[in-house]
């Protein structure tokens, strides 16, 4: 637990002294939002209910996509600067090098999903579940958040630079879009439906959405279920390829 909290602690600290990529972040964040909000939303309707109540669930789930990027970029850039290196030669456990970073990229992508979270009300979004299912949709954004910054962690130790590891990184955002999160499902092509309708996105866009319009949800444990069965694959991988790669 020390030396993940001095890791974490360490890759904070680079996030303070970075400060412009939380502000590109959020602007980034804010321009896709009102792109889809104000130029998609007048053509697009959001499946019986209002397109900012149907939208702002899947952009908040989506963002912990769109924040990976740059997750994947800082741990390649801390491999080919010898990080990882010095790390290792430290007595300490090697799942500590990889718990660290992602603990620190949970802390950050929980004040970007706020953030967003913000954006999304004052672009007219509104809740109607409640308090209570509004703070159980962000949990459960924190929670898919954390099994994706695995997924990225991944991508970064094999990526061989940042440049590369934001490359691959985009491999994973036609999940964001062949999903319920912009549109719903049954708009698209039938060979297709079925694709969107199971990946792990959609579950867990759908019960998020369902708790922010106050609906009765019956996505809570495939979503769940995803992001243990994402933690459970990639947590050992990063920690296997953490063991064994050189700056």
């Amino acid at each position: 637990m020390t030396a993940t909290l001095q890791i974490a602690r360490r890759t904070f600290l680079k996030f303070v002294r970075s400060p412009q990529l939380f502000i590109v972040g959020t602007i980034q964040g804010a321009m896709f939002l009102l792109i889809f909000r104000y130029v998609f939303g007048g053509a697009i309707t959001g499946a019986g209910t209002s397109y900012v109540d149907f939208l702002v669930p899947g952009f908040v789930v989506t963002s912990v996509l769109f924040a990976g990027s740059t997750a994947a970029a800082g741990v390649a850039e801390d491999v080919s600067d010898g990080f990882f290196d010095r790390l290792r030669s430290l007595p300490i456990p090697r799942a500590a090098g990889v718990s660290g970073r992602v603990l620190a990229d949970a802390g950050a992508l929980t004040w970007g999903l706020f953030v967003t979270t913000l954006l999304g009300f004052a672009v007219g979004f509104r809740l109607h579940g409640g308090a209570a299912s509004g703070l159980g949709a962000f949990g459960l954004c924190v929670l898919f958040g954390l099994a994706f910054s695995l997924v990225f962690v991944v991508i970064g130790l094999y990526a061989g630079s940042a440049q590369a590891a934001q490359g691959m990184s985009l491999l994973v955002f036609p999940l964001t879009f062949v999903s319920s999160a912009y549109v719903p499902v049954a708009t698209m092509p039938g060979w297709m439906q079925g694709i969107a309708r199971d990946q792990p996105i959609t579950q867990m866009t759908n019960v998020v959405r369902d708790l922010a319009l106050g609906h009765a949800t019956h996505a809570l444990l495939p979503s769940v279920l995803w992001a243990a069965v994402i933690i459970a694959v990639f947590a050992p991988l990063a920690v296997y390829r953490y063991r064994t790669v050189n700056s």
